[in-house]
């Protein structure tokens, strides 16, 4: 599976349930969220200002993806929610790996440049270097509309969090085309 077909399997509603160890407290919480993953073409303005923001020729993109998020954590009151948009480079000389461009970065409120690394298991992994932190998540699907998800996030030397997500796709079982012709191979 490539970065494509992994977002074209992702685009939909999607229910998720988190579980947060803070290893720093010996703590954990849970939380959950209602996501939105729409596809981008590579024309979209928001897809092309990202490209232009990070000094990246469009051509080299097949356009990207919206992610909106609403959820609650255990530990507040407070809505989280939020969108942020992804934009995937992939690199002509690895298959399977490239740049991930975000305009909302995944510990931090700025946008930043990672990496992804597609395996051979179709399950994608996103690393993601700050100035002081590092976080890497691996994204895989169980069924088609059954997603996993794992992270860490390491700062000053040490890892302080790490998580595990499952998310439902909602809708019943109608999964994209790329999603039925992924099972229908196995």
């Amino acid at each position: 599976m490539d970065i494509k077909e992994f977002f074209e399997m992702s685009a939909g509603k999607w229910f998720s349930q988190r579980t947060s160890h803070h290893l720093a407290f010996k703590q954990s919480e849970s939380g959950k969220s209602d996501i939105r993953i729409e596809m981008l073409p590579a024309d979209d303005p928001e897809v092309l200002e990202l490209c232009k923001q990070y000094e990246i020729d469009p051509n080299l993109t097949w356009g990207g993806a919206r992610v909106s998020w609403d959820g609650t954590m255990e530990w507040d009151e407070e809505k989280h929610a939020g969108s942020s948009v992804l934009v995937p480079i992939p690199d002509p000389d690895k298959p399977g790996e490239g740049k991930l461009l975000r305009d909302v970065g995944y510990a931090e409120k700025a946008g930043v440049a990672g990496r992804y690394v597609m395996g051979s298991d179709g399950a994608m992994t996103l690393i993601t270097e700050y100035e002081t932190m590092y976080s890497e998540e691996r994204i895989w699907f169980a069924s088609p509309n059954l997603r996993l998800r794992t992270s860490i996030l390491k700062r000053f030397g040490g890892f302080s969090m790490a998580s595990f997500c499952s998310e439902i796709r909602l809708g019943g079982t109608s999964a994209p085309a790329a999603a039925n012709a992924a099972e229908a191979k196995s």
